[in-house]
């Protein structure tokens, strides 16, 4: 396996991981205490949710003609130029400039990282390929949880990291660092990855918009709402919930959800593990299957919060919200790091990008939904309404992935044969 490169492309995942869970927290922050309401912040967000749903499907197509390496550095200097230009905001500007302004930083941002993000996934496919040893399968499961975890536990960071220099330095310096870190990151990797990647090979075929593949189609309708659920109520209604209900300051605020995001991408990357031992079955389960017990594990955890917060009375709040977010946490952890398995497995070696792209285009689109609900949802019904949209949204994935052939059975990850 081509460990050389697996760094690379990990290594500037990470740093933008970092600068996107940072940027998003100053964002929420910043313009919470400015005065912005729940569905004006969720509005915020809506351009970053509704760009990368364009850019998966269009990058998944750049990087088969023009090469995944050149796919990535495009997202991480799009992102440079976003946290440099939403440094650039001012607080005197009339509202309606401003939230012009941030939703059009926020949309490069969503390019940007989905560009990164389609091409470190589909690089993976890729490099795992050259093992001849029949051990596929195991090592690609471990490669992607271990990309896909820690790129969230790097987020998470980034929250923590978001909120920190908020009130250390401010909204415009702190944004203007991690423009430098990132640009910084990126020019170290760039000679290396053009040379740890195979070359780019250009498909003269006609290229639908949807996979070739019925059980990438399917996977991808299930990510819609799986990804909708989460963030109806993660990504305003909660920090809202904590900030009014429990009166926890910005930094509280942010180091929760850090710390959050942190155990959530920790147990991705054990996902391989977790999954086995933990719960349901042996080492021999299919992960189709596994996947359809965690989504309503899920479901349970999602009702059985709400429940709380209709009926367990005020001083149950908080603790509920913040326990049920733990459990919740784990239980969303693997059921992701199993979805991001199976697209690799389901895709094929000559439609990766394409395959990954429009997987992640139907994971924008979840987050574009969620994003738009959670500020709605949490103005009508306050956190409740969130949560009870959210398990909707989850039994709808479920069904959708409840007919996922076994990963196995695919023959999308069989070795390459010998020369």
């Amino acid at each position: 396996m081509n460990l050389r490169g697996y760094a690379l492309v990990t290594s500037a995942y990470w740093a933008l991981t970092i600068t996107d869970g940072a940027m998003r927290m100053l964002v929420l922050l910043h313009f919470h205490a400015l005065g912005y309401g729940p569905v004006t912040l969720g509005f915020l967000f809506v351009a970053y949710e509704a760009c990368g749903i364009a850019t998966n499907l269009l990058g998944g197509r750049l990087g088969q003609r023009y090469g995944l390496d050149r796919t990535l550095h495009l997202g991480l200097w799009l992102q440079v130029v976003a946290l440099f230009a939403l440094s650039m905001t001012e607080p005197t500007w009339a509202e309606a400039i401003s939230i012009a302004w941030v939703m059009g930083c926020q949309g490069l941002s969503g390019i940007a990282k989905d560009l990164t993000k389609m091409s470190s996934k589909s690089a993976v496919k890729l490099i795992v390929k050259e093992e001849r040893d029949g051990s596929h399968r195991s090592t690609l499961l471990r490669l992607v949880a271990l990309l896909t975890g820690s790129k969230n536990a790097l987020k998470g960071a980034g929250f923590f990291v978001g909120g920190a220099l908020l009130a250390w330095i401010g909204f415009g310096p702190a944004l203007l660092a991690l423009a430098g870190m990132l640009a910084a990151a990126s020019m170290a990797t760039l000679i290396g990855l053009r040379t740890s990647l195979p070359p780019a090979k250009p498909d003269s075929r006609t290229t639908p918009s949807w996979s070739r593949s019925p059980a990438v189609n399917r996977l991808s309708v299930a990510r819609v709402f799986l990804f909708g659920a989460r963030d109806l109520w993660f990504v305003v209604g909660l920090p809202i919930f904590l900030a009014e209900e429990a009166g926890w300051s910005v930094e509280g605020i942010g180091s929760f959800m850090a710390i959050w995001v942190i155990g959530y991408g920790l147990v991705q990357a054990c996902a391989p593990w977790f999954q086995s031992k933990f719960v349901f079955g042996d080492r021999n389960s299919d992960e189709s299957a596994l996947a359809r017990r965690w989504m309503l594990v899920l479901v349970f955890i999602t009702l059985g919060i709400a429940s709380v917060l209709l009926f367990g009375g005020a001083e149950a709040a908080v603790p509920a919200v913040v326990i049920g977010l733990l459990v919740f946490g784990i239980a969303f952890a693997v059921e992701s790091a199993l979805h991001s398995y199976l697209i690799l497995a389901f895709a094929s070696a000559a439609d990766v990008a394409h395959d990954v792209g429009f997987y992640y285009a139907a994971n924008a689109t979840g987050r574009l939904f969620g994003t738009l609900l959670s500020g709605i949802c949490f103005l009508v019904g306050g956190l409740t309404a969130c949560l009870l949209v959210s398990a909707g949204f989850l039994i709808i994935s479920a069904l959708a992935a409840w007919k996922l052939p076994a990963a196995r059975a695919t023959g999308a990850i069989e070795p390459p044969p010998e020369d």
